[in-house]
């Protein structure tokens, strides 16, 4: 392992540069900062929606303002994406469910003043309506409230009328019998086809953290009380499935090799058919011995065996991966660290999908090239997840090892929204550079180092101690 010890210098003027894009970023809607622009890059005009401000952008932003006490501008914005709620919730003739929550939204300028407009998927590539969206937008009020204690804003009615119909939406009946959320292709970060419809890791993450925030934020009253305990019930067989479902070691492979298949009855060792030959080859002999994941995907015949950083991450920092899956995740961050960091963290998702593969995945899709984008591509955002992991898992040294390498390249190279190339060493061919979120990751990855108690600010974290083992100053 490469010197861990992080330059005073190098990281001082790398902060100097987030903050000063950070500030560029800002939103203003009368008068007030509201939000930050997902990008600042003048040379990327067509882009037109990198100038509105996106949820799951702004909550990366978000935790970093928490951090440094600038909590005013998480208050507003989680107001103002209350007030979008009234915009008309339909799309391509079809109402929108009441809870789902914009992808993004942007400040008009006309004749008759300033006016919000918000993208319910509407605006959206495929026109798929955002899932994670409004789980994030609870996410960062629970981390509001964690931070600041004012519950002013959690207690109002809007707010409690918008958290009953997120679990509302998110715990009806379907026609499903697993504890998991189903949704399409398209419906989060990962925003283009990508074969990740159904059952995938990071939803499954922000959906527990979400079920999570509501037994904190809700006001207990006697006509809520059967919906909170719907959601503690469902949050608990979300945590034992995706525990006992989803994880992937060298010993559970060997499971489902000598799985039988075509059982039937409710005492079976394989109860979604998983058949053994359609586990890709290249498991076997990537997975260490000490170490393994969370798969990216579970459904009736289907094991998505690709690693997820998002979602193993989310996994160990909302406290849905069980302790010795947390360690687990890590040792093989240390052992495959070239395959699922490289030139910068992190990688999105291993391996990438290539040749009649990726044709029918992603539809041809020239985006999501092999080793590009959300296909194999490098992301800076994903700095903040990988440190708070760390953290929590205390390997401080691994999170110190990933800041260093982030502060050598983003400051240098433009703040790019993500990296192309087996190892994330080239600049994403079609990457916006001044990429807010790159900014506001690196930020809050090294606040976190500087004050690891900033974790208590997550769901499942809030018994978080400032100096728990690993976490003193140039310890590992």
């Amino acid at each position: 392992m490469t010197d861990r010890t992080i330059d005073p210098e190098l990281n001082r003027r790398a902060l100097d540069s987030a903050y000063a894009l950070l500030d560029k970023a800002l939103m203003h809607y009368r008068g007030k900062p509201v939000g930050t622009v997902a990008a600042r890059d003048p040379n990327a005009p067509a882009a037109a929606n990198y100038e509105e401000c996106f949820v799951r952008d702004f909550a990366v932003s978000g935790f970093a303002y928490l951090a440094d006490g600038k909590t005013e501008i998480v208050a507003n914005f989680l107001e103002v994406a209350l007030q979008l709620l009234d915009q008309e919730l339909e799309m391509e003739g079809q109402e929108i469910e009441p809870g789902v929550m914009p992808a993004s939204f942007g400040v008009v300028h006309d004749a008759d003043g300033e006016s919000l407009r918000a993208d319910f998927g509407d605006r959206a590539i495929g026109r798929v309506a955002p899932v994670d969206a409004m789980m994030w937008w609870m996410i960062l009020a629970h981390a509001y409230v964690q931070r600041t204690g004012d519950r002013k804003l959690s207690n109002k009615a809007v707010c409690m009328q918008h958290m009953e119909r997120v679990l509302r939406l998110c715990l009806k009946g379907s026609f499903e019998v697993f504890p998991t959320l189903l949704v399409p292709d398209g419906s989060f970060m990962i925003d283009r086809r990508m074969g990740v419809y159904g059952h995938p890791l990071e939803i499954q993450a922000l959906f527990y953290a979400a079920l999570h925030t509501a037994g904190e934020l809700f006001a207990p009253s006697e006509q809520n009380q059967p919906l909170l305990r719907q959601a503690a019930q469902r949050q608990q067989r979300l945590r034992d499935y995706v525990r006992s479902q989803y994880w992937l070691d060298v010993d559970r492979l060997s499971e489902i090799h000598r799985f039988a298949t075509e059982e039937f009855g409710r005492r079976n060792s394989n109860p979604l058919n998983i058949y053994p030959e359609s586990m890709p080859p290249w498991v076997e002999s990537w997975l260490p011995e000490q170490g393994g994941y969370l798969a990216g995907n579970l459904g009736p015949g289907r094991l998505d065996a690709r690693f997820f950083a998002f979602g193993n991450l989310f996994s160990i920092i909302f406290g849905l991966a069980s302790e010795e899956q947390a360690q687990g995740v890590m040792d093989l961050y240390e052992a495959r660290w070239d395959d699922l960091v490289g030139a910068m963290p992190v990688k999105l998702c291993y391996p990438a999908v290539e040749g009649a593969e990726w044709r029918l995945l992603t539809g041809s899709d020239p985006k999501n090239a092999p080793w590009s984008y959300h296909n194999g591509g490098n992301w800076p955002v994903g700095l903040w997840m990988f440190v708070a992991a760390a953290l929590i898992t205390r390997r401080r040294e691994l999170a110190e090892r990933a800041l260093t390498i982030a502060a050598a390249a983003l400051p240098v190279q433009g703040w790019p929204e993500y990296y192309d190339g087996r190892a994330g060493r080239m600049i994403g061919r079609r990457a916006n550079l001044n990429q807010t979120w790159s900014a506001a990751a690196f930020i809050f990855a090294h606040r976190l180092l500087e004050e690891p108690e900033l974790l208590a600010m997550f769901p499942g974290q809030a018994a978080a101690c400032p100096v728990q083992p690993g976490y003193e100053a140039g310890e590992g």
